[in-house]
């Protein structure tokens, strides 16, 4: 049996297979799943772990004894999913891990039309009915259907951003032996790109790399294929190709704040006015960027709920996080790797200038990227730090700390998941932000002493 309590986090089901997460439990939680939702109807889809073929029919027996029918898609991506929940009008569920180890999987849930279900709305409810239900069985009732939706899919993202016209363009994708090396060459078929693939096997041990991107030494491969190859992009997805993580053609990494503000101007381009999300810890320039373009930028907290919960309420037609989650109104407002690097590619691909130039306008400031500091006592941390920059600047308290200086601002924030405090920091010349920087990580070193 596994451990629910562990393994339900703020917005998913995470834990190492067999120890915290088996198929009894997951058979639990797809009986738990129906009866806290209502739902008459389930779609999943699961990634290429070799666990999640039978955590994924486990579920599917679970939802399936309490009278729901369950489409299962087979492999996909967790926007993939969303598609299917989107499309059908179900609620989904998707068997992943993202980028965590190979010992690890996991579930992300969802109500009909991609609305996520997280500690607050739901997922808190179907643990504690998971508990009661772990080892009850039963017949299941409800229909089984298989259906692939990767065509439907490819076929949507493509309606929403068309690449049939730019010009040829060689694309360098590492997949990170994750799902993009499923859903990559079936949306890119027939598109003016020349595909240079990296690590496209389905392999759930990640033989290569870690499929995280948003860690440096996971690009590395990717940047020196770019160069090599004299491509015009690099993109690196994560294992259940949710992110994306762009490479410009000189290898450098490009920040997700500026894919944030370049897809937000192409979006107010075709919807004037309209609202974008950032979250705080995005580049000041986001939110310069999008009243330049005529938008309404808004700034929340860290987490996907968050953007999600804000950009339904708001009616947003895009939102963009530092970690390379792109969120699209036209996308059910839920987030798409893909989608965001189908933008980028026609931004690319529809003028002659390279992509370092292309981006060039949407990087204004110079950020410390974010710096993790292992802290028992966070609290007496921040209290330091409140206290060494009284005066200096203006305080918010949206998540963490956030203090903003003429030229600078930086956030220190605490993290959901584990003892750590997490530091970003910006200002508008590396020599100011590396001070602000080290003054920060200084005085949060000291409590660690």
């Amino acid at each position: 049996m596994g451990d629910l309590a562990k393994i339900f986090k703020a917005y998913d089901v995470r834990g190492v297979v067999p120890d915290e997460f088996d198929e009894q439990t997951a058979e639990a939680v797809g009986a738990a799943f129906v009866e806290v939702t209502g739902a008459e109807s389930v779609v999943v889809a699961h990634d290429m772990r070799e666990s999640s073929v039978p955590l994924a029919a486990a579920f599917v027996r679970g939802a399936r004894s309490r009278r729901a029918d369950v489409v299962h898609a087979g492999l996909g991506s967790t926007d993939l999913l969303y598609y299917a929940s989107g499309s059908l009008g179900l609620p989904g569920v998707m068997f992943t891990a993202s980028h965590n180890p190979a010992r690890y999987n996991g579930m992300k849930m969802c109500r009909s039309g991609a609305v996520p279900i997280g500690g607050d709305s739901g997922l808190s409810e179907i643990r504690d009915r998971a508990a009661e239900l772990v080892g009850v069985t039963a017949e299941p009732v409800g229909s089984l259907i298989e259906k692939d939706l990767l065509s439907g899919y490819a076929h949507h993202l493509r309606s929403l951003v068309d690449l049939s016209g730019i010009r040829p363009l060689k694309v360098v994708v590492d997949a990170g032996n994750g799902m993009g090396g499923h859903t990559v060459p079936a949306v890119f078929d027939g598109l003016p790109i020349e595909l240079v693939p990296l690590y496209f096997e389905l392999d759930g041990e990640f033989p290569n790399h870690e499929a995280n991107p948003i860690e440096p030494q996971n690009l590395v491969d990717l940047q020196r294929a770019v160069v090599e190859s004299g491509a015009d992009i690099g993109l690196a997805f994560d294992g259940d190709a949710d992110r994306c993580w762009v490479i410009d053609e000189r290898g450098e990494s490009v920040s997700p704040s500026a894919i944030t503000a370049l897809v937000a101007a192409r979006e107010l381009a075709k919807h004037p006015g309209a609202t974008i999300i950032h979250n705080l810890i995005t580049s000041h320039g986001v939110p310069e960027i999008v009243r330049e373009h005529g938008g309404v930028p808004v700034r929340t907290r860290v987490g996907h709920s968050f953007i999600k919960a804000e950009m339904a309420r708001r009616d947003a037609v895009f939102g963009g996080e530092h970690s390379a989650h792109y969120y699209f109104r036209d996308f059910w407002f839920a987030d798409s790797g893909m989608l965001a690097a189908m933008h980028v590619l026609a931004a690319l691909g529809e003028q002659e200038r390279a992509l370092s130039e292309t981006v060039g306008a949407y990087a204004r400031y110079h950020a410390s990227g974010e710096i993790n500091s292992a802290v028992a006592d966070q609290g007496e941390a921040l209290r330091r730090v409140r206290e060494a920059f009284a005066g200096r600047g203006e305080f918010d308290e949206l998540d963490g700390l956030t203090v903003t200086g003429p030229d600078w601002w930086f956030n220190l924030r605490a993290s959901n998941t584990e003892p750590l405090l997490r530091l970003n920091a910006e200002a508008a010349d590396q020599t100011k932000m590396s001070a602000i920087k080290d003054e920060v990580l200084a005085i949060v070193g000291k409590v660690t002493e």
